[in-house]
Formats: structure tokens, C-alpha cells, sequence
């Protein structure tokens, strides 16, 4: 086997059993806990580095065509749940290779943040071991080319993340974990919905992304999927009028929460329209474009003109998240190439400041006790110095 045959697994998977062995770690040991969190985020982060430098760049994309199999770079096509033709089938395009790299990297500061600073109540072993599950659910969504495991992925992060809220968040937390899990879930319902009336309407049936893409499905039944595929991927970006789980999703959640939930998680939901909804309904997406254009310009103005009225700096980092993934749905509704190649800079872009910018509220807060910005607010230089 050679390193293309076993990166991707080896960099999705390692978490995973990074949480195995910290639930098996004795109470007490706190320190190895939080230091075992560290290694196990950062050999998938080296793995990824690794492959960065080994991804060939200059390859002819094949994004959406019969040829995208063969474009793929590091897969894995291997048999997995055979009665239904489920394949663990992996790999990465240029698509997935700067959102693949963002989730180690954000995975990898988070628990060298945790090694500092853990929230109210403690626990680390449950609270490492959770963050070490997020991050296979992550990274796997972004490699994953069969729909049943992208499925498994997608929700595979849900309940990690409901309880990093419901349990380490805020004086709130219970009523914004239950928020964001029936919001997500809901979604969740109907693009699995989506996902079954394309494998049994694909002749032959089948879950794999690069054969439904050349399926042809008729203009009608790609028009009520694509329904139910959007209500899952607005509801994870979060589209208006959808957005109101994120800034009590935010504002509750501990500081790792919100740089995973901003940074990464809400990238699963315009992942999920430039991979699956726009290259396997084509026609159905040209029909849903400029409703997505409106709701995207809604977004952007509306969440704007909501930042300017909030008080507390973690929710005014929320709502400026619903503002700039509007400006990346914008690019996605363009269907043009200039379009989406923006949209994918965009969901980088701002998983990067996103992510610093809550790492920053929440070791404001965690030294100076509020996260008012009326009390932070103009001396913050005289009360915070260092």
C-alpha cells in the first residue's frame, strides 16, 4: 500500500480513536488527557500537511464530468454495506482539499486551547473525547463520495456538538443545544430524503456521487429533490430565513464550540450545494438559483444591520457569520466557475477569521469576565494590557 492508499483514512480516522483510548484513560489524569487530545489532532494534522505537499495542483479538474473518478487524488473505493451497494468510497479534489485542511488545523488549535483553558464543569475526558469525534465527522464530510457515508459524517457531528453546548456552554446552553439539534436534525430529515428518492430513481441505484451526476435525471423530480437537499444545506450554512439557531448556538457554546461550529461546521452546509446539489441536479439548481441569490442578499443585508444592535461581542461575531456565508451562497447561486471558486475562498476565508475572532471573544471573557461590549469597549487597551 502506498501513502495515497491509506492518508485520507488514516487522517479521518486517528481522532476517532484518539477518543476510544482518552474514554479509556483513569480519572485524575487530566493532563494526559488534554496532551493525548493534542497528539491525536496533530499527527492528522502532519498527515494533511503531508498530503498537501503531494497533491498534484496542476491536474485537469473534472468537477461535475464522467471524468471527475479519475481526477480524484488519495482514493479509496472499497466495498462497505454490500446489500445496498454503500461503498466506502473517499477521495479529494480541490474542492475538498482547502475545507479537508481547515478542519485539521481548527481541530488541532482547539485542543491546544483546551490544554490552557477548559470550561465549566470540567470533565475533560468527556469534553477531549468529544472534540477528537467532531473532528472525524468533519473531515470525513468532506472526502466522502458515497451518500450513505457522507450521511454517516454529516451526522456524526451532530450530537458531539450538542452536548459541548448543552453540558459546557452558558447560563442558556440547554435551550440552545435542544435549538440547534431539532434545527439540524429537521434539515437532516430531508436531505436524506433527497439522497433515497435519487437512489431509487438512478438506474442502476446507487449511492455513488460521481455516478448520480451523470444519471440524467428528468427536470421535475430534480426540482422537489433539490427541495429537500436545500432545506438540509440552509439550515447547516445557515441561510435567512433559517438562521436563528446560530447566534444562540454561538453565544451559549464554549470557546471551542464556536471556533468548530463557525469555523467548520457551518462549511458542511455550502459544501454540501457545490458537491451534491449543483453537479447531480443541475437543471433543478439553474431553477433555484435566484431565489438563493435573494435569500443570500437578504442574509447580508439583514445580518449587517442586526450586528450593529448587539451588545454581546460573541453574538456580534454571529450574526457577521450568517452575513459573510450570505456573500458565499451568493457566489454559489452564480453556477459560474469565478462563482464558485469565490464561494470556496469565501468558506475558507472565514473559517479562518471566524475562528481566530472566537478564540479571541472567548480569552476575553475567560480573563476579564464579560463579553459586554459596552463594559470591553473603548479602554480595552487600559483594562486588558497583556
Amino acid at each position: 500500500m502506498t501513502f495515497d492508499d491509506w492518508a485520507i483514512s488514516l487522517a479521518v480516522f486517528i481522532p476517532l480513536v484518539g477518543a476510544v483510548v482518552v474514554a479509556l484513560v483513569p480519572r485524575g489524569r487530566d493532563r494526559l488527557i488534554r496532551a493525548l487530545g493534542i497528539v491525536f489532532t496533530a499527527v492528522p494534522l502532519a498527515i494533511g500537511i503531508l498530503m498537501l505537499f503531494g497533491f498534484d495542483f496542476g491536474a485537469p479538474g473534472a468537477f461535475g464530468t464522467a471524468e471527475a473518478r479519475n481526477a480524484l487524488q488519495f482514493s479509496v473505493d472499497l466495498s462497505w454495506i454490500s446489500v445496498i451497494d454503500a461503498r466506502y468510497f473517499v477521495g479529494m479534489d480541490g474542492v475538498s482539499l482547502p475545507l479537508f485542511e481547515l478542519t485539521l488545523v481548527l481541530s488541532f488549535l482547539c485542543m491546544i486551547y483546551t490544554w490552557h483553558y477548559l470550561p465549566e464543569p470540567g470533565r475533560p475526558k468527556g469534553f477531549v473525547a468529544l472534540l477528537l469525534i467532531l473532528e472525524t465527522g468533519m473531515a470525513g464530510t468532506f472526502v466522502a463520495f458515497d451518500l450513505v457515508l457522507f450521511f454517516v459524517f454529516w451526522e456524526l457531528v451532530l450530537v458531539p456538538m450538542y452536548f459541548l453546548i448543552g453540558l459546557w456552554g452558558g447560563p442558556n446552553r440547554e435551550y440552545a443545544a435542544i435549538k440547534f439539534f431539532l434545527y439540524t436534525l429537521f434539515g437532516s430529515v430531508f436531505m436524506l430524503l433527497g439522497f433515497l428518492a435519487m437512489y431509487f430513481r438512478a438506474d442502476p441505484s446507487t449511492f455513488d456521487l460521481i455516478a448520480l451526476q451523470q444519471a440524467g435525471f428528468d427536470r421535475t423530480f430534480q426540482l422537489v429533490v433539490f427541495g429537500g437537499m436545500f432545506m438540509g444545506f440552509a439550515i447547516k450554512v445557515p441561510m435567512f430565513p433559517f438562521h436563528t439557531w446560530l447566534p444562540d448556538a454561538h453565544t451559549e457554546a464554549p470557546t471551542v464550540g464556536s471556533v468548530i461550529l463557525a469555523g467548520v461546521l457551518l462549511k458542511m452546509g455550502t459544501y454540501g450545494f457545490v458537491r451534491i446539489a449543483l453537479p447531480v441536479l443541475p437543471e433543478a439548481a439553474r431553477a433555484w438559483a435566484p431565489w438563493i441569490g435573494i435569500l443570500a442578499a437578504i442574509a447580508i443585508v439583514y445580518a449587517a444591520l442586526a450586528c450593529l444592535a448587539q451588545r454581546d461581542i460573541k453574538r456580534l461575531i454571529a450574526f457577521s457569520s450568517v452575513g459573510h456565508m450570505g456573500f458565499v451562497m451568493l457566489g454559489i447561486a452564480t453556477l459560474t466557475d469565478v462563482g464558485i471558486n469565490a464561494a470556496i475562498f469565501g468558506m475558507v476565508a472565514h473559517g479562518v477569521i471566524t475562528g481566530m475572532l472566537f478564540f479571541l471573544a472567548g480569552s476575553v471573557h475567560e480573563r476579564y469576565h464579560t463579553r459586554q461590549i459596552a463594559e470591553i469597549g473603548g479602554g480595552m487597551l487600559q483594562k486588558v494590557p497583556f
